[in-house]
Parts: C-alpha cells; sequence; structure tokens
C-alpha cells in the first residue's frame, strides 16, 4: 500500500479514524463503518441487477449516510445521480427517469415529496428510505443487513452523473465518459486542492449542500487520501466559526454569500472562536464582491483560494490570495492543461481586456449533455467543438487572469446597451442595510429593458421608500449612471440556491409575459 487513495485502504490503515463526522449533530462514521456499510449495500445493489455504468439516485438533505451511499456506487462501478433535497416530486421524477437510474435512495426527512414522487418513477425499481420507511418504499437499513460486510470479489470505479441547477429550464445531465477500471485507484483530487498541502491529517469543512458537485466531489476525493470529512447539515455563520475552532478544521469550502454572514456576525461573535488551525478557504460558485474579499483576508490572513469552473467542465482556473492581491477583482489563471478563449457570439476571439463569452478548452473526454444534442452542440464552439462554453461572460487581463462580467442569460440591454447586474449587486450588497439582492431586467416600453433591483433587507430592517432611496444615494458615483436602478423593490427572502446561486429566472417571471 505504497500510495494508498481508496477508502478499503483506510478502513485497514486507520479504522478507527473519523471518515466524516456531521457537524450539526456531532454524529460519526470511522473509516471501518464506511467501508463495511458501503460494502453491504454495494453488494445489494449488484443482487438487484445494477451493473456497472447503471445509475444510483440519492435524494437527501445533508445526510452522514450521504457517503455510505456514494462509496457504495464508487465500488462497484455505478454513476452516482444527486439530487437537489428542494425539487418537487414532479422535478425530482424528471431527474430519475432522465438519468435513467435502477435505483434510488432517499430518507424518512423526505418522505412528503416522495409519497407523491413514487408513481411518477416506474422504470425506477429499487427504492430505499433511511431512518424510516413509507407504503411503497423499502427499509434501507434492514435491506443492507441482509448482505455481508465484505468487498465484492471485483470492484470498478464508479462516477457521478450531475445535473445542472435548472435556474434558466430544466436541468441537464452531464454525462462524462466512466471507464471501466479498477476503483482502488481513487478519485483524483480537484487540482486546485492539489495545490493546498491536503494529507491524511487535514480535517476539511464543507458548509454546503451534498448535492451540488464541488462539494461531494471534493469530500470524496478528500477521503481517498485518508483525511476528515466535517459537514454542516445548514449553514449557520457562527456555528461554522464554533465548527473550525472544536475539530480544528485545516481546510474548508465557501460561497461569498456565507462571506457576507459571516461578516455581518458581531465584532464579539467573530472574535469568540480560535481560528488558527484554518490553513484554506476556498470559495468559488459566484463572484466574490471586492470588498468582502478583502474583509475576509483582513480577518484570516491571505488563506483564501478562489477558483472558477462549472459543473460541466470542472475548476478552470484558480488564485490565491497574494494574486488576488495583485490582480484584485480577478477569479483566477488557467490551471495547467486549459486555455481560455474569449469569444464574440459568432465565435471570434477577443482582444485583451475585451469581455466576451468565456470559453473553455482542456485536454481529455469532454462531456456531453445526456438525452439533448443539441444543447450539447450549443454549448460548444461554432467551429472548435472542444471549446466548451456555459454562458458566462468575462475577460483576461495582460497577464491571463480572468474576471467575470456576468452570466449571458442575466445581461441587460436598455436601449442598445448592455448592462451586468453583477456590478450593481456587488456595490449594493455593501450597504449595512441590505442582506442580499438581485438585479433583473423588466419591460420597458421604450428601452425594451430598465433595471430592477429586487433587496433582501438585513435583519431588523424595515423595508421603506426612504431606505430605497437611502440605497440609490448609496450606489451614486460607486456604478455608472446607465446602470442606475430605475426602481427597487423589497422581498423577504430571495430565491437563491443553497449553492450560492440566485434563481433569477422564477423572479423575471414575475414581470415578463409567459410565450
Amino acid at each position: 500500500m505504497d500510495n494508498p487513495r481508496y477508502l478499503g485502504d483506510f478502513a485497514t490503515l486507520t479504522p478507527e479514524k473519523p471518515a466524516v463526522i456531521n457537524g450539526s449533530t456531532g454524529e460519526q462514521l470511522s473509516f471501518r463503518e464506511l467501508d463495511e456499510r458501503s460494502n453491504r449495500l454495494a453488494r445489494y445493489l449488484l443482487d438487484a441487477g445494477l451493473r456497472h455504468g447503471d445509475g444510483l439516485g440519492m435524494f437527501l438533505e445533508n445526510n452522514i449516510r450521504c457517503f455510505e451511499v456514494c462509496w457504495a456506487a464508487l465500488r462497484s462501478g455505478l454513476q452516482i445521480v444527486p439530487i437537489n433535497r428542494f425539487l418537487t416530486p414532479e422535478e425530482a421524477a424528471y431527474i430519475v427517469n432522465d438519468s435513467g437510474a435502477k435505483a434510488l435512495v432517499t430518507s424518512w426527512d423526505r418522505r412528503d415529496t416522495v409519497r407523491d414522487l413514487s408513481a411518477l418513477i416506474p422504470d425506477c425499481c429499487q427504492r430505499l428510505m433511511l431512518d424510516g420507511c413509507i407504503e411503497g418504499w423499502t427499509c434501507y437499513e434492514d435491506a443492507i443487513a441482509a448482505f455481508p460486510a465484505e468487498r465484492l470479489e471485483e470492484e470498478w470505479l464508479g462516477g457521478l452523473m450531475l445535473y445542472s441547477s435548472g435556474t434558466t429550464g430544466r436541468p441537464k445531465g452531464i454525462y462524462k465518459p466512466m471507464p471501466k477500471v479498477a476503483a482502488n485507484v481513487g478519485l483524483p483530487l480537484n487540482p486546485v486542492f492539489a495545490r493546498c498541502n491536503f494529507d491524511q491529517d487535514s480535517v476539511y469543512l464543507s458548509t454546503a449542500p451534498l448535492y451540488h458537485s464541488a462539494p461531494i466531489g471534493n469530500a470524496l476525493a478528500i477521503q481517498c487520501i485518508g483525511a476528515t470529512v466535517v459537514f454542516m447539515e445548514k449553514f449557520d455563520a457562527l456555528r461554522a466559526l464554533e465548527l473550525i475552532e472544536h475539530y480544528r478544521i485545516t481546510h474548508s469550502q465557501w460561497v461569498p454569500t456565507m462571506f457576507v454572514r459571516l461578516l455581518r456576525l458581531s465584532s464579539d461573535e467573530r472574535k469568540r472562536y480560535d481560528l488558527t488551525s484554518l490553513r484554506m478557504a476556498n470559495h468559488s460558485a459566484a463572484p466574490c464582491p471586492q470588498d468582502i474579499k478583502r474583509q475576509m483576508i483582513d480577518w484570516w490572513g491571505p488563506i483564501l483560494i478562489e477558483y472558477y469552473g462549472s459543473t460541466e467542465t470542472g475548476a478552470a482556473t484558480v488564485l490565491d490570495s497574494h494574486q488576488w492581491l495583485q490582480h484584485p477583482g480577478s477569479v483566477g489563471h488557467p490551471i495547467p492543461g486549459v486555455t481560455l478563449h474569449i469569444c464574440d457570439d459568432e465565435g471570434n476571439e477577443e482582444p485583451t481586456g475585451t469581455a466576451g463569452l468565456i470559453y473553455i478548452e482542456r485536454p481529455g473526454p469532454g462531456y456531453l449533455y445526456h438525452n439533448d444534442p443539441g444543447k450539447t452542440r450549443e454549448v460548444q464552439h461554432p467551429r472548435q467543438p472542444t471549446w466548451t462554453c456555459v454562458g458566462d461572460i468575462g475577460y483576461l487581463d495582460e497577464d491571463g487572469y480572468l474576471y467575470l462580467t456576468d452570466r449571458k442569460s442575466f445581461m441587460i440591454i436598455s436601449g442598445g446597451v448592455n448592462i451586468y447586474p453583477q456590478a450593481i449587486e456587488n456595490a449594493l450588497v455593501m450597504h449595512t442595510s441590505v442582506g442580499d439582492v438581485a438585479v433583473i431586467g423588466v419591460p420597458n416600453a421604450e428601452m425594451g429593458e430598465e433595471v430592477k433591483a429586487i433587496v433582501e433587507p438585513a435583519p431588523g430592517v424595515t423595508p421603506s421608500e426612504a431606505l430605497a432611496c437611502d440605497l440609490l444615494a448609496f450606489l451614486d458615483g460607486k456604478i455608472a449612471r446607465y446602470m442606475m436602478p430605475r426602481s427597487i423593490e423589497f422581498m423577504d427572502q430571495l430565491p437563491r440556491l443553497p449553492t450560492g446561486k440566485l434563481y433569477k429566472q422564477q423572479l423575471r417571471e414575475r414581470y415578463w409575459p409567459k410565450g
């Protein structure tokens, strides 16, 4: 075992070491327990007829059993299909059916949703429920208890088949080739994390939903090197600081909205816990306002590492705190092997400093949108099919650092002028009365679209016309005049996904006629 890279290795080397800890309850699974439980489930699924390449749906809250479900798939050649726990029965059924998943694991916590799901997934015959059971489902604990904890005679490495968040329509299955290789080769560590000095003694805090690509993919890969994962059932800023101190967290993952909430804690709360164990705070998923990032670096030191990528492409760029301070606002420089191309709508490359669609070129097999060759072609460059674009707009500086402008689908065109909401949102979120903000385009008979800001007030702040005027005055001088919102509306809570992404399509639908 010269280079252990596999759950089974650490079940032998460090059997009683925690592989995963529920930071909300303190519940733990050791590497031995995780190994044994995932072996039982793998054997159950094999007995049920699942074979290499088949799909295993996982419709769970942030539950410690997510890890044994995933490891059962990773050691039996199955594709894990994580499903957003907040989906309706119809939305979840779409993913189960579209992926062709032959088995689905859910929980008692999801019982109200899956009660109506059963009839919608007739081809998914193996339906297991954790922590309790309802009619039409099989008790997970009883099912796997009937099978031995020894490894399968042949173990093939499984993979993840993730679905896009669906913020602009139906989610799309992201299919990547899964060759038949032995499971003990382990999962590759995120190339961004590879530069962060992870080892067996690392303790990793996962703050986000485990159905999303980065949290589950990174956590599983980190277990492949024998490190411990601590996850939160639901993000809470003060509790996150407490976990860092209690478990001596060394590495962690965040999204910018979490930084905002951390910085809104009182001075006493921020000083209450010892954070000196923390060696790396990674963030991604959405652009981070510059003032927020500076404040985090001032507080935690130059340990922030940012990367840009997508579920489809994986990580494409990275930069550490020192690089960011030299290139403020950037989301990084291309990682080795990746080339970025900034192109106009016709696919012509733009000069340095000019914004355009971001195409990512990287070696190795690309991805396909499952059951949708048309969508696959849409994300490919018109003349270079190995270059792919998921709709982000940005530009490169003279040193090759990438700056995001916005999503093409969020761009506002007012009187023929392109307006990118991100800059407006980044400015408004710095106001102490703003808890969260979304900027969208709404119909304007003369200009086509006009800018509207929808603000979620900070706790204890009462919406008012005076507050709206104060926010507009706050923006004066921070953004160009043509970008100023024509109106400000208040909402109790914005539809932001737990991954940090705003569900802007839902907001736009309130103002734009259908059809």
